[in-house]
Formats: structure tokens, C-alpha cells, sequence
């Protein structure tokens, strides 16, 4: 065992050297405390997508990096990873059914068209939810259908189609247009489809996306380590106590104030023996649109691995100085981390919570389809969680003293891999969705 780890682990473990203090002498409650602050303020307006908002909290994260020193990610130019994306916002929408004329509410649409016209029954596949059936499935089972498809649904199904409509409502992304088959949706207690028509019109915009992302390059210059984490949030929502800011304090300000303290970190360490990038991904919460573009940036076999970090300011299940890792099963990463941190404070512990499906909502999910050993660390007790997605995710709710000793967890954990001692098996790709 190396000096410099034997340093970390008395530090872990409470010993007060010198060299110790000086090793993560980076990664203070107070340095913690001020970026989560500076980036769940109300002036960042919930850092939605395409708003002032997330722009500010962009130029926020920028200005960090080229403090600490980083360079442009491997390809770019600039500490600013910007990329086009195209929303979808519905205008105007007619369908009548055998002949009657549907109202509005029982209407909604999946097109990338900005006029899509069907002017009498033709090729469109007609596909009935009966009360039986389950309508989330269905639209699982058809988001990527290459065809038309006009959908009978069921009244029992009211209050879920509703909620699809309304979401739906404000708008969606695509990266590309022109991609599967157009799917209409009608309420109905109609089971047959002997005539229909329908006039549908969208409002498509080309608009700009950005990550910020910083290097540290390594001996081994082509051996990628990827900590990320999305700095996007859901801006303002409905009024609630007089507050309409949804802040994201631990949604995600907590997991990128954790991954730039990581680049504080090590970019105060020797030069490390495999490259190290540093990545606040966009539109995570809009479908991972920002992850998706950097893994497109970059060959994924070069990427030894990805520390994912999503909301660590509170603490886990399993007590203090605690994590979880999703996707636990599917690499040995975790493993590899857990015997880091023997003999410490810390302990990172399986995904408890598999019927959450936290694997697949978050942004480490586009690289583990690429075979990356892509996983996500986390500490949230989501099935008790009162804030997640409310205007009280705020900085009062968080444990500051939990998220500082979550950063120096994982720069501990992380040492094997960043030093190359380490190198966790593939995800095979075959298993993920």
C-alpha cells in the first residue's frame, strides 16, 4: 500500500497528521456549503432547461473549473459542451372518431411533425387499451415504433391519460426529428376506429444545450474516469406556501457540488495515472439528453469507468457516513469500492430500493448501454423522500456535515481506479435496456 493511500485512510479513520489534512484539505463543509448554495438559490430559478436559469448555473460551473485549472473534455475547445436540440410545443389539435368530434381533453399526441394531417382512415395501426390493459405499458411498447399509430384508450384509464396529456402539454425534446412513427391518443369508450380524422400542429424550435466538462489529463491519456452529475432541475412549479421555485438543492446541486469538489480534489493531487473528466450534464431531467450527446463525444471502451453522483445531501438507510451504488450487480465496481474503504468511516452499499429503478434514472444508464461500468451514487431514502421534486428541495434540508463526508467517500473509493490499480469488469450491454 502506496503513502498516499495510507494518508487517506488515517484520515478516514479519524487520525489528524499533517500530510493527511493536506490531502483532502479540498474538501471542506464550507466549500460544500457554498456551491450548493450558489447553485439551489432562488436567482438560478429552478435551472430548467432553456431558461435564464440553467444558462447562469452554466456559467456558474464554468467559472469553477477554470479556477481549479481543468482543461476542455478530450475534442472541445471550450469548458462549455453546447449542443442543438429541437422542442416540440403543441398549438392546435382536431380528431374526430366515427364521425364525432372529440374534445380536446381526450386528445393527445407523440409527433415530431409540425403539421400532422391523417385526413381519413389510412395505414395508421389502430391499437385499443381496454380497462384491463396497462396504458403505461402500451406507451412503453410504442415509444419506439416505427409506425402511425392511432390509440383507443379506455375511460378507465382517465386519470393516468390526463396526466400523460398535461405533461405532454408543455412540450417535448428530440434530438433528432424524423425518427418512428407518429402516435395519436384518444379516450374513448369506442372500441373500433371505422372512420376517423386528425389535425394535429406543433410549434418545433431549434434550441442550444449545455454540459460543462473539464479535464484532467493522465499518464494514460486515452483511459477515460468519468465523475458527472446533471445540474439541471424543473424550474418553477405551481405555488406552494407563497414559493414557486423548485431549487433542487439536493436534486442535483448536492451531487454536482460533489463532483466539482472532486475536481478540486484531485486536480491538487500528483498528475494521475489515467485521465480524468469532470462533467455537469443538461436536460437530465428531460430524458438525459446531456449525457447522451457526451457519450456520442467519446469511444465508450476508452471510459474505464463512471462515478454517477445524484442527490447525496441527506443520509441513507443504512446511517451515517453511508451510500448506495445502483446497479450494484451488474459490474464489479462496487465491490472495488467497498475495499477501498475498509478500515474507514465510509461504506457504499448495494441499491436498496430495486423496485425504484434508479439504475435507469439517472444519467449513468446511457453509458452502462455502451458497456461502461456506469453507476450512480446516491445516499436519498427515495421511498420516504417529502421533498424530491418540490419546491422544499432546499438547502435547509440538507445534512452539509453528511454531503462533505459523502465527497471525501468517494475520493477514496474512486483512489484504485483514478491510480489504475483498479479496473472494474464491463456491464454487458446485452442486459441493459
Amino acid at each position: 500500500m502506496n503513502i498516499f493511500r495510507v494518508c487517506l485512510l488515517a484520515l478516514a479513520c479519524g487520525f489528524t497528521t499533517a500530510a493527511s489534512a493536506q490531502d483532502l484539505a479540498p474538501i471542506t463543509q464550507a466549500e460544500a456549503t457554498r456551491i450548493v448554495q450558489t447553485l439551489s438559490a432562488d436567482d438560478m430559478q429552478g435551472r430548467a432547461s432553456f431558461t435564464s436559469g440553467i444558462e447562469k448555473a452554466a456559467d456558474f460551473i464554468q467559472a469553477e473549473f477554470k479556477r481549479i485549472g481543468l482543461k476542455p473534455l478530450p475534442g472541445e475547445t471550450d469548458l462549455k459542451q453546447t449542443f442543438a436540440m429541437y422542442r416540440v410545443m403543441p398549438q392546435e389539435k382536431e380528431v374526430k372518431l366515427n364521425g364525432k368530434k372529440l374534445k380536446p381533453e381526450h386528445v393527445f399526441a407523440i409527433t415530431d411533425k409540425e403539421e400532422l394531417e391523417w385526413p381519413k382512415k389510412g395505414k395508421q395501426k389502430v391499437v385499443t387499451v381496454s380497462a384491463q390493459d396497462d396504458l403505461r405499458a402500451v406507451m412503453g411498447e410504442l415509444s419506439d415504433a416505427p409506425e402511425d399509430v392511432l390509440v383507443l384508450v379506455h375511460p378507465k384509464h382517465e386519470e393516468l391519460f390526463g396526466r400523460y396529456q398535461h405533461y405532454l402539454g408543455s412540450g417535448s425534446v428530440k434530438q433528432q426529428l424524423g425518427e418512428g412513427g407518429s402516435k395519436v391518443f384518444i379516450l374513448t369508450d369506442q372500441k373500433t376506429a371505422s372512420s376517423y380524422a386528425v389535425e394535429v400542429e406543433n410549434k418545433i424550435e431549434k434550441l442550444q444545450l449545455t454540459n460543462v466538462g473539464g479535464m484532467i489529463e493522465g499518464k494514460r491519456k486515452d483511459e477515460y474516469v468519468v465523475f458527472s452529475a446533471h445540474y439541471d432541475h424543473i424550474g418553477i412549479q405551481e405555488a406552494l406556501d407563497g414559493d414557486s421555485i423548485a431549487n433542487g438543492a439536493d436534486d442535483d446541486a448536492a451531487g454536482t457540488t460533489a463532483m466539482m469538489l472532486l475536481a478540486e480534489y484531485y486536480r491538487q493531487q500528483p498528475q494521475p495515472e489515467r485521465t480524468l473528466l469532470f462533467v455537469a450534464f443538461a436536460a437530465e431531467e428531460m430524458g438525459g439528453f446531456g449525457s447522451k450527446y457526451f457519450s456520442e463525444q467519446l469511444n465508450p471502451d476508452q471510459i474505464v469507468a463512471m462515478f454517477n453522483i445524484e442527490m447525496v445531501g441527506k443520509p441513507s438507510k443504512f446511517g451515517p457516513n453511508t451510500a448506495y451504488l445502483t446497479g450494484f450487480e451488474r459490474s464489479d465496481l462496487g465491490q472495488l469500492m467497498q475495499k477501498r474503504l475498509e478500515g474507514t468511516a465510509y461504506s457504499i452499499h448495494p441499491d436498496p430500493y430495486l423496485e425504484q429503478n434508479l439504475f435507469y434514472r439517472s444519467d449513468n444508464a446511457t453509458l452502462a448501454r455502451l458497456g461502461v461500468p456506469a453507476h450512480t451514487i446516491s445516499s436519498v431514502q427515495i421511498d420516504q423522500d417529502k421533498t424530491y421534486h418540490t419546491v422544499n428541495d432546499e438547502l435547509e434540508q440538507l445534512d452539509m456535515a453528511h454531503l462533505t463526508n459523502m465527497i471525501k467517500a468517494i475520493a477514496l473509493a474512486s483512489e484504485g481506479v483514478v491510480n489504475g490499480e483498479d479496473t472494474p469488469m464491463r456491464v454487458d450491454k446485452a442486459q441493459v435496456k
